[in-house]
């Protein structure tokens, strides 16, 4: 008396309304990757490109906000920084976030 019959949903799920509905899906995945995921990754690049490239002599600024100058590459993640005269701090590479002047590389026949 209170049941009702309960029918079947017909099996069209690989039709033309799945497409639409996974569409929106597709969409917002492509927006937030270029948006998003693609700038973050070049700025990571930059980055590390940046930080590789450091050496004896170059005004950098932490992430601290010490700015100081490279005394001495101690190894490939770690730097010695002068903050003032006779003030030498080790920091680590990754912690570097500008570099504010690059200086002129060593003559080797000099």
């Amino acid at each position: 008396m209170f049941i009702t019959p309960a029918y079947a949903q017909s099996a069209g799920a690989a039709g033309p309304g799945f497409l639409i509905q996974i569409l929106p899906f597709v969409a917002i995945f492509a927006i937030m990757y270029f948006l998003i995921i693609r700038p973050q990754r070049q700025r990571m690049k930059q980055h590390q490109e940046m930080v590789s490239n450091l050496r004896r002599g170059d005004t950098i600024v932490t992430t601290g906000g010490l700015i100081g100058k490279v005394s001495k590459v101690v190894d490939d993640s770690e730097l010695q920084v002068e903050l003032s005269e006779g003030v030498k701090v080790r920091v680590v590479r990754s912690m570097v976030q500008e570099v504010r002047s690059k200086s002129e590389p060593a003559k080797e026949n000099a």
